[in-house]
């Protein structure tokens, strides 16, 4: 099995080496000191699981791969538009590209059985460009669970996870999900098929689609949001209403909001990705996000209030403050 990282971070590394670790020919694209780090020592992940120390080629070029079984996309989903050089030499007739995302993916309306198949969200697919680079039929979905930071160039610090959820836009399990499951586990993560993973993407997004934006408005951290009555509050409220638009699009969470929280809270003083954007100066990952739930508000004739309200603060906060 032979696969490629486009965007080898602090996800995609991370992946990277559990696969190489697990016996899976892998590929990085990485650049900078992380790249020659990892070329010069290999990719080292900490973790209390743990420590160990993989060597998969690296390369900022991608025709030095060729064409491969799956993509593993580290990218964030904003880059995906513009990745058409960088993925076009690693696709074969039959490559699947696996999205390691936050939020609402561009192929989410893609085999959806219902009113709304076929549907494009401009959020995560202007004018179709993303679907132009990355074809829906090529779309393997991946709901990632696991925290890591990139401690030092070719340094990864595993935080916590190790569950990355698989599963096809037209739901089942099919050979090429349940081959890539394989050799995940082999690496020492937790990797199952689900029959619908879109159940799975609104659980995750019940919490990044929440305390992303308000943490970026407030620098605060998850804890912090969760033990202040008033955003608990205003949390609470954004949940209600992100469960309100998923049962307009046929996904039904198995997941209270109550148990939502706690594991938030639980997670402790930990800065989310969108605040950590924030304080590096890089573009926040709020189309998909955000900005696509809004969208998606709008296509269903969701109200969303406290959504749309946090949506419009963060917006701006992203106009004036981007890189």
């Amino acid at each position: 099995m032979k696969i490629a990282v486009l965007g080898a971070g602090a996800i995609g590394a991370y992946v990277g080496a559990a696969l190489h670790r697990g016996g899976a020919d892998v590929h990085l694209v990485a650049r900078g000191p992380h790249l020659r780090a990892i070329r010069q020592h290999g990719v080292r992940v900490l973790s209390a699981r743990g420590d160990f120390t993989a060597h998969p080629h690296a390369t900022d070029d991608p025709h030095e791969i060729g064409p491969v079984d799956y993509v593993f996309l580290g990218l964030k989903a904003h880059s995906y538009a513009s990745s058409g050089a960088l993925v076009a030499p690693l696709l074969g007739e039959h490559t699947a590209v696996v999205a390691g995302q936050n939020g609402i993916p561009w192929w989410y309306f893609h085999k959806l059985a219902g009113p709304y198949e076929g549907r494009r969200i401009e959020a995560v697919d202007p004018g179709g460009a993303t679907s132009k680079v990355l074809a829906p039929e090529r779309a393997v979905g991946c709901v990632v669970y696991p925290a890591t930071v990139i401690e030092s160039p070719g340094v990864i610090r595993h935080l916590e996870g190790t569950r990355f959820s698989l599963g096809e836009p037209g739901g089942g399990v099919s050979e090429r999900c349940a081959a890539l499951s394989e050799a995940m586990i082999a690496g020492g993560l937790k990797c199952p098929v689900e029959e619908n993973l879109r159940d799975d993407i609104w659980i995750k997004l019940m919490g990044n689609a929440a305390f992303n934006p308000i943490s970026a408005l407030t620098r605060a951290t998850m804890v912090d949001i969760c033990r202040h009555p008033l955003t608990r509050t205003v949390v609470t409220r954004v949940m209600e209403e992100i469960l309100d638009i998923a049962a307009r699009v046929g996904s039904t969470p198995d997941i209270s909001i109550e148990k939502r929280l706690r594991g938030a809270e639980g997670v402790g003083h930990h800065k989310t990705s969108m605040l950590q954007d924030l304080e590096a100066g890089k573009q926040l990952e709020l189309d998909a996000i955000v900005t696509a739930v809004v969208e998606m508000a709008d296509i269903t004739g969701a109200e969303a209030p406290t959504l749309r309200t946090v949506h419009a603060a963060t917006d701006l906060l992203a106009r004036t403050a981007g890189p």
